[in-house]
C-alpha cells in the first residue's frame, strides 16, 4: 500500500510536545502551507471547489476529505494510508486509549500520514463536540473503538459501553445532520458460536462475549437511525484482521514477538479452533468500497475467504521466520468463538470485492514488518496541520 503525496504542507513539528498540548486543551495553531488556518478550539478550514460538493461525495476522488475515527490504530492508520495515497484529505481523530501502548499508536500514525493530507486531533468522541469534525467532509469511516474479547468481561465492560455504544451513537448523530454517510467497523464476534457455516450476514447473531454484544448494539443503533431519522451507513464486519501494525495483544503480532525472541508461545485451547485471517490491505479495500459502492443500510461480511486451524497458522509464522516456535497450551479462553469463515458473496455482488492476499504472502508481511530495526522507521513528525476541536 503506497503513500500518496498530499497537498498540505508544515515545517517541522515536535510531535510529542503537540500531542501534550492537545491532552492539555491547549490551542494548538494549525500550519497548512497553502491555507494558512489557525484553530483554536474547533476545526476551521477554508472551502474550495475541492471539497466535495459537487458531484458524488463518496467517490474517493482526489480533493475530497473523509473524517477517520481510530486513525492511530491498526486498521485506521492503514485505512489514512489509502485515503491520501489516493489524493484524498483526511480529518483523523483519536483519543489513544489505553488498551496497548501509545507509543505504538504514535508510530501508526506518524508512518500514516507521512506526505499525506491529514489534520489530526487528539480527542475523546464520547465527551468532545463530533459536528465539528464532520465540517466540510464528504464521508466518515469510524473505526474507533475498544477492542478485544477476551478483556470485555467484568467491570471492563463499562469501557466497552462508553467507547463502542456511546461513541457510535454521537457519530451517527452527527452525520445524520450533516447528511454523510458512514461506513463503520462491526466485527465477525456478533456471530458467535453459530449453526451453519459459512457465516452469511442474515444468520442469527449469537454473540458470546460482551465485546461482540456491543458491536451488535453498534448494528442495532445504525439501523434504528437509518430507519427514523434517515441515516445513510454501511456496517462492515471485519474477519480476524492481521498484517503490519497489527495490535501488539493479537495472535500474530505475539507469534512473531515470540519467535523473534525465542521465548515461549501460550496457545489457549487445543488449538483446533479455526478463523478465517483477513489481511489488513483487504480489509482497507473492502472499506474504502463501501464508501462508494455499497447499499445504505446494508452489513457486510468482510472476511479472508478461507478457513484455517490456529496450529496450522502458526506452522506458517514458523515457516516465515525459519524457527520454531515453543508453544505452551493453555485453557481457553471465556468468549471465544469455536469457528469462523465469513460468506463473502454479498460483498463480491454489491462492492466488486474479494480478498487478494493469501495468509501465507500476508504472513510474510507481517513477519517482515516486525523484523525490521527501529532505526528503519520513520523519525520525524509527519507533515501535519494539527488541530484539537471542543
Amino acid at each position: 500500500m503506497g503513500i500518496g503525496r498530499g497537498r498540505g504542507r508544515a515545517g517541522t513539528i515536535d510531535f510529542p510536545a503537540l500531542l501534550s498540548g492537545l491532552r492539555r486543551n491547549v490551542a494548538v495553531r494549525l500550519h497548512d502551507g497553502d491555507l494558512g488556518v489557525a484553530a483554536t478550539g474547533d476545526l476551521r478550514r477554508r472551502v474550495d471547489g475541492r471539497n466535495g460538493f459537487h458531484g458524488n461525495r463518496r467517490d474517493l476522488t482526489p480533493g475530497r476529505r473523509y473524517l477517520v475515527t481510530g486513525c492511530a490504530g491498526f486498521i485506521g492508520s492503514h485505512l489514512t494510508q489509502a485515503l491520501t495515497a489516493r489524493g484524498c484529505s483526511v480529518v483523523g481523530v483519536d483519543s489513544f486509549t489505553d488498551n496497548y501502548s501509545r507509543s505504538v499508536k504514535e508510530r501508526n500514525l506518524r508512518q500514516s500520514c507521512a506526505g499525506g493530507d491529514v489534520r489530526f486531533a487528539e480527542l475523546d468522541l464520547a465527551e468532545h463536540a463530533v459536528e465539528p469534525l464532520m465540517d466540510r467532509v464528504d464521508g466518515v469511516f469510524h473505526l474507533a473503538a475498544r477492542p478485544g474479547v477476551r478483556t470485555s468481561w467484568g467491570p471492563t465492560f463499562e469501557g466497552y459501553l462508553r467507547d463502542n455504544l456511546l461513541v457510535t451513537q454521537r457519530v451517527f448523530e452527527a452525520a445524520v445532520a450533516q447528511g454523510i454517510r458512514v461506513v463503520y467497523a462491526s466485527s465477525s464476534s456478533i456471530y458467535g458460536d453459530a449453526d451453519d457455516y459459512p457465516l452469511r450476514e442474515d444468520a442469527k447473531p449469537l454473540p458470546v462475549s460482551p465485546y461482540g454484544v456491543s458491536k451488535l448494539a453498534c448494528e442495532g443503533l445504525a439501523n434504528a437511525y437509518a430507519r427514523s431519522a434517515g441515516l445513510d451507513a454501511v456496517g462492515l464486519r471485519y474477519f480476524s484482521v492481521y498484517g503490519p501494525r497489527q495490535r501488539p495483544d493479537m495472535a500474530f503480532a505475539r507469534v512473531f514477538e515470540c519467535l523473534a525472541a525465542n521465548r515461549p508461545f501460550s496457545l489457549l485451547g487445543n488449538g483446533r479452533q479455526t478463523r478465517d485471517f483477513t489481511y489488513v490491505g483487504d480489509i482497507v479495500d473492502g472499506t474504502l468500497r463501501a464508501m462508494e459502492r455499497a447499499t445504505s443500510g446494508y452489513v457486510y461480511n468482510i472476511g479472508g475467504g478461507s478457513e484455517i486451524s490456529l496450529l496450522d497458522s502458526l506452522t506458517l509464522c514458523e515457516n516465515v521466520v525459519g524457527r520454531r516456535l515453543d508453544i505452551r497450551h493453555v485453557p481457553a479462553a471465556t468468549g471465544d468463538a469455536r469457528r469462523t469463515i465469513a460468506d463473502i458473496g454479498q460483498a463480491s455482488a454489491d462492492l466488486g470485492w474479494s480478498p487478494s492476499t493469501s495468509l501465507e504472502a500476508g504472513l510474510f508481511a507481517q513477519g517482515e514488518s516486525v523484523a525490521l530495526p527501529e532505526a528503519a522507521s520513520p523519525k520525524a513528525a509527519p507533515a501535519l496541520a494539527w488541530a484539537e476541536a471542543s
